[in-house]
């Protein structure tokens, strides 16, 4: 009888030394495994800019206010910063030529075409590998959508590839959203507390 119980003693013992190791394997396992593939580089065929200076020119804006729209407007953008919105005249009106700005380095016909703010996504989950998207689908889906500019809260990913995802959305080196990366206590951060200038 004592020899039984040894015996399943040391089994038991097994089996607990076996399960904390597996369990602690899978905890540091490399962030990598665990994530999706990076977004690819943008191609040359995915968009243009930053520019100097744009202008869109003749647009119907939505400004987000909830006020009604208003139009024509002419809108100015310097290294992907909105510097003027010009109005330059009234609907079914000429345009007031005189009044445009100037001096673009590209421009868009905008004639007939409503403009609105981007939309920005408080609680946007890139993905990760339990739920299979690749992220450049992800990107463009939300780009599409109107989305531009997203906050992760859940870094599916890890933090590291996120960060490296959102230094190559603000470089324009991929096709994606302004990303901010949003993290909680557990989520794979070992660099200290957390603070806003390092995310």
């Amino acid at each position: 009888m004592r020899h039984h119980g040894r015996r399943r003693w040391i089994i038991g013992l097994i089996l607990v030394i076996w399960g904390t190791t597996l369990s602690a394997l899978s905890q540091t396992a490399p962030q990598e495994r665990r994530s999706v593939p990076p977004a690819p580089d943008r191609r040359p065929d995915e968009g243009e800019g930053p520019f100097e200076r744009l202008i869109i020119r003749g647009a119907t804006l939505i400004d987000g206010t909830g006020a009604p729209p208003i139009g024509p407007v002419d809108i100015v953008i310097e290294g992907n910063r909105i510097k003027e919105i010009r109005s330059v005249g009234y609907p079914r009106v000429p345009i007031r030529e005189a009044n445009r700005p100037q001096g673009a380095t590209r421009e868009i016909d905008a004639h007939g075409m409503y403009v609105l703010p981007g939309f920005v996504d408080l609680h946007g989950h890139i993905g990760g590998v339990a739920q299979g998207t690749p992220a450049e689908y992800v990107y463009k889906l939300w780009m599409a959508h109107g989305i531009t500019t997203v906050r992760d809260p859940g870094s599916g990913n890890g933090v590291d590839w996120t960060l490296r995802e959102r230094e190559r959305s603000a470089r324009n080196q991929i096709v994606a959203p302004r990303i901010f990366v949003y993290v909680r206590p557990g989520m794979g951060w070992d660099r200290g507390p957390i603070t806003t200038p390092e995310l």
